[in-house]
């Protein structure tokens, strides 16, 4: 294994580990399930690593560290960082105190406080998909055009720590109702369509139809063009912790859709040519998303992530959460295809910023795409293997 120390533009308090590679066996590994591998790599030995605007990177890296350093609360809770990580976002820190570093010096930065691991599961590659920030209209007040409600956060919802167990509940329920009687279990999809949640005053805003709504909770964000000509966006802020299901692929296995031509385009297109059938299986989904409405969006920010910063179009993955922590560099490699036919490479280093109901696994990633409709027809096509290089952070010397 080889490290480099380049002079930097800033010097950098090097841990000791740096100098005892015995000492890198990271905690950063240690939730990795059975079956899967960590290979420590050479930085060289990543293609497409030298390619890469380290700098883009360093920005997305140094602002999850702030909720890190700083206790600030994030949205989705994870791992906590281990203590190499803090100590590298403490170097980031002073490094970026000198002013934003140059992609060399960035890059730099991440060889000398990191070490890549390529993550396998069973000996698999990982796997790659994508998800966008929605764009649609949407009323604050419901008329003929806008019946559909966005529904606000119950009081009554309590969310389970991760691995919490209540006598009573199914495992692999992730919230709860508080009742008279203690925790129950929430009502499902279906159950808050059908009018479970209503006369609570929770609704926030409208949209035109149910299959809207679905993809917006599918994403965890929206920004909502108001029929007023006002702006505002949907913020994640819980659900009713049944497990999620994926629609998509229950229209592929059951030959509704072909496999090859799944997008998000078709997806909504079958959703609407069968509104009877099409609500049907989306409350098989038995997940349910609630939301806060933010009137305020500053212009070119992106949505907040779980971990409670703005995501970055083409840095910000999100990850496994009950495998790693926020702030985690990861390097992907994968060939999607393209809306304008062909394939092309993703192959550049991400930060995880995010998390999701349907990201499982050691080697599993969603790559943000952006806001809007072009966002959300590339995010549609990405489902694809995918090389998973971890950049695990040396740990201090004890």
């Amino acid at each position: 294994m080889r490290f480099r120390f380049a002079a930097l533009a800033v010097t950098l308090a090097i841990p000791a580990a740096l100098m005892f590679p015995e000492l890198a066996v990271s905690a950063t590994l240690a939730r990795l399930p059975p079956g899967a591998s960590a290979t420590p790599l050479a930085f060289e030995a990543i293609s497409g690593w030298a390619a890469d605007d380290h700098a883009e990177a360093f920005d997305a890296f140094l602002e999850t560290c702030a909720p890190a350093l700083d206790g600030s609360a994030v949205l989705r809770a994870a791992l906590p960082p281990p203590p190499a990580l803090i100590a590298a976002c403490r170097a980031a820190q002073a490094l970026a105190g000198a002013g934003r570093p140059a992609p060399l010096a960035a890059r730099h930065f991440f060889e000398t406080y990191f070490i890549p691991h390529e993550i396998q599961n069973h000996g698999e590659p990982g796997f790659l998909t994508a998800y966008f920030e929605p764009e649609v209209p949407a009323s604050r007040v419901r008329s003929a055009d806008f019946p559909v409600p966005v529904l606000a956060r119950p009081s009554d919802l309590v969310t389970l720590a991760q691995g919490e167990r209540v006598a009573g509940l199914d495992p692999a329920l992730q919230a709860a109702r508080r009742g008279p009687a203690g925790l129950e279990p929430y009502p499902d999809r279906a159950a808050i369509w059908a009018g479970a949640l209503d006369g609570q005053g929770l609704e926030i805003a409208w949209l035109r139809n149910e299959a809207e709504l679905f993809i917006i909770q599918v994403q965890g964000s929206a920004r909502l063009a108001l029929a007023d000509g006002g702006t505002a966006r949907l913020v994640y802020s819980g659900r009713n912790g049944h497990p999620y299901s994926s629609i998509g692929r229950k229209l592929v296995e059951r030959g509704e859709i072909a496999l090859a031509d799944m997008s998000l385009e078709r997806l909504m297109a079958w959703l609407r040519a069968n509104p009877a059938r099409g609500r049907a299986l989306m409350e098989e989904n038995r997940s349910y998303v609630f939301f806060a409405r933010e009137d305020d969006i500053p212009a070119g920010i992106g949505p907040v992530g779980g971990a409670g910063v703005a995501l970055r179009a083409g840095r910000s993955l999100a990850i496994d959460r009950t495998i790693w922590p926020y702030g985690l560099p990861v390097f992907i490699d994968a060939n999607p295809l393209r809306p304008e036919g062909g394939r092309g490479r993703i192959a550049r280093l991400m930060v995880a910023q995010d998390t999701g109901s349907a990201i499982i696994g050691p080697a599993r990633g969603d790559y943000f795409m952006g806001t809007g409709a072009a966002a959300g027809t590339r995010a549609g096509l990405v489902r694809d293997a995918m090389r998973f290089v971890v950049l695990v952070p040396q740990e201090p010397a004890p």
